[in-house]
């Protein structure tokens, strides 16, 4: 079972099939490809989340509770992490569940910091007392860098920073995690590392202030897009991509002690570099939605150049995008189009994770 085009290094079914996997943030956009995927490859999972915040999610639209023991619970309280995790043995962890949205974050950073920091801080302490595990994997951001916004592309031993609430949120949670590496998981031989992904587009994301939810939304409405910043460029890579690069890392910390613990996941290398705006004439004008406004935010504190550089993932993992930025927006939208006419949303998830398997 192929990561992708061009790969070599492989998920193996037979090293996923019965491991006991935790997966936080399962009832959000990636967590539930995440949850789909691994109970394709015969994994044990158990969702823990806060219930869904936005009508239609692809987590009752795909009926992921189905797929996993999924546990509703506040990250923010150490207390009910450790109850929830109690009695329940896990082999592998996939940490992905967080306050994601940049502009959340800077309306109440507070709750960012509590959610992304705290939130992994309780769930590092309550696995402390996991005894069977072999590998834990916290996801982060690729805003995790100091960005002069140079345009240069972020390589891992890049110095870690953040203007704003979110990218300093995830950055500071890099440091708690590296702390409890060192101090709690590495000494008891169970590899913590932590994964820096790009920005993710797929089906199925219908979170507020999304630029792919936002134009599904104005699509369905005949209403136009309002962009803050179409001359931004960001890291964009499809939900397939990022998922496989996720599992195919954690996979390999649980198989190689000398993984290294920090890893970028990206587009496709050489891929054409497209901006807001361009992502939005391409969505707009495949689902046939008028097209995108600009209305500008001068007291934005979103950065206006992103990009990291993948590259560790192929020297040590052999793993790398399929997709570039244009190739992803297609299949994104073919998925929306598929939905909206009457598809349902776990068969259209399942049948792109064996297009992308066939296509390695």
């Amino acid at each position: 079972m192929g990561l992708g085009r061009g790969s070599v290094a492989a998920l193996d079914p037979g090293f996923w099939r019965g491991k006991r996997v935790l997966l936080t943030g399962h009832t959000g956009f990636k967590g539930s490809w995440a949850a789909i995927w691994l109970h394709e490859l015969g994994a044990e999972v158990t969702g823990l989340a806060l219930a869904p915040d936005q009508d239609p999610n692809l987590f009752e639209l795909a009926a992921v509770d189905d797929l996993v023991r999924s546990l509703i619970v506040d990250l923010r309280d150490p207390v009910a992490v450790e109850r929830s995790l109690s009695g329940s043995s896990f082999d592998l962890v996939l940490h992905m569940a967080a306050q994601p949205i940049v502009r959340a974050a800077i309306a109440d950073p507070v709750s960012t910091f509590a959610s992304n920091v705290m939130g992994t801080v309780n769930l590092l302490q309550a696995l402390r007392s996991q005894d069977q595990l072999k590998a834990v994997l916290v996801v982060t951001s690729d805003k995790v860098y100091a960005n002069a916004e140079t345009g240069r592309a972020f390589a891992e031993g890049d110095a870690l920073g953040g203007k704003d609430p979110y990218s300093a949120s995830k950055a500071a949670t890099e440091i708690a995690v590296q702390s409890f590496a060192k101090s709690y998981f590495e000494p008891a031989n169970t590899p913590l590392a932590t994964a820096r992904g790009g920005n993710v587009i797929g089906g199925g994301d219908f979170s507020t202030d999304r630029i792919v939810a936002d134009i599904v939304r104005a699509a369905r409405s005949q209403q136009q897009v309002v962009l803050r910043h179409p001359e931004a460029t960001r890291p964009w890579q499809h939900v397939l991509d990022c998922v496989a690069g996720y599992l195919g890392y954690l996979q390999a910390l649980a198989t190689d002690p000398a993984t290294p613990r920090a890893m970028n996941f990206g587009p496709k290398p050489g891929g054409r570099e497209v901006t807001v705006g361009e992502l939005a004439t391409l969505g707009v004008e495949a689902l046939g939605a008028p097209l995108w406004r600009h209305e500008a935010d001068p007291t934005s504190l979103e950065a206006r150049s992103l990009a990291i550089d993948a590259g560790l993932a192929r020297q040590v993992l052999n793993f790398e995008s399929r997709f570039d930025a244009p190739q992803a927006v297609a299949l994104t939208m073919d998925w929306y189009r598929r939905q909206a006419n009457g598809e349902a949303a776990l068969a259209l998830c399942r049948r792109q994770i064996v297009d992308y398997d066939g296509g390695a």
